[in-house]
């Protein structure tokens, strides 16, 4: 005859349940923590730095001067001797104003309303040793294809302060370029080549020569491109 088995006291089984609560709340916690301490995939951990940046590095300064390096010519039909569209490191694009020069215009153009820029020519014609009108013109070809080469060949550098006297978002600036392995100032070339006259606005140079030294220098330049016969000083 087999006796009835013996029933666990209540408080045992309360006992053992409590036990079972602690141990799996034990568990989940530690793998809870490993979750959240173990590294991130290298996928994740690398994306924020291998994004491709939104900002722009600011550029140098001297003095009044951002120097911009590295810059690009832009086609555009309004380039000329003396003006152009330029792409700066930052994928703007601006309009850029030589200081201190004024190449000749290279075609004779009729705008809206009835104006012309056959005036203008007039000007420069005068200025440049009295020369036609035509030959003038002749003279603002060859500034331009000068200095569209040269700007072209290679990166150039500009330095300018966002001056726009006429509210035309054009620029003036100074512009280095390279020429026979050697750092040059566009406008200062212009001058020796007899491919522009001494006009347009002044300006301290970024290395700090006053601009009534610099307009000396250039009359200097223009004196041994007469004596030469550079340009319009050979028509």
């Amino acid at each position: 005859m087999h006796r009835p088995r013996a029933r666990k006291p209540a408080w045992l089984s309360l006992l053992i349940l409590f036990a079972s609560i602690i141990v799996w709340f034990l568990n989940h916690s530690t793998e809870t923590g490993k979750s959240e301490d173990s590294p991130k995939p290298k996928t994740e951990q690398n994306r924020s730095a291998s994004a491709p940046r939104t900002d722009s590095p600011s550029p140098e300064k001297v003095g009044s001067y951002e120097i911009y390096r590295n810059c690009q010519l832009v086609k555009n039909r309004s380039n000329d001797g003396d003006s152009f569209l330029v792409r700066l490191p930052d994928d703007r694009e601006v309009m850029v104003r030589l200081y201190f020069v004024d190449a000749p215009e290279s075609a004779f153009k009729r705008y809206g309303g009835g104006e012309t820029n056959f005036k203008r020519i007039s000007d420069q014609a005068a200025d440049l040793g009295n020369i036609t009108p035509e030959q003038a013109v002749e003279i603002g070809v060859k500034a331009k294809n000068y200095s569209l080469q040269q700007l072209s060949a290679r990166p150039f550098t500009i330095h300018t302060a966002w001056d726009s006297p006429f509210k035309d978002n054009r620029f003036h600036a100074f512009v280095e370029i390279q020429e026979n392995g050697k750092p040059r100032w566009l406008h200062e070339r212009l001058i020796e080549l007899g491919l522009a006259r001494i006009k347009t606005k002044p300006a301290d140079l970024p290395d700090g020569t006053p601009a009534e030294k610099q307009r000396e220098h250039l009359r200097s330049l223009e004196r041994k491109s007469r004596k030469s016969e550079s340009g319009v000083w050979g028509l």
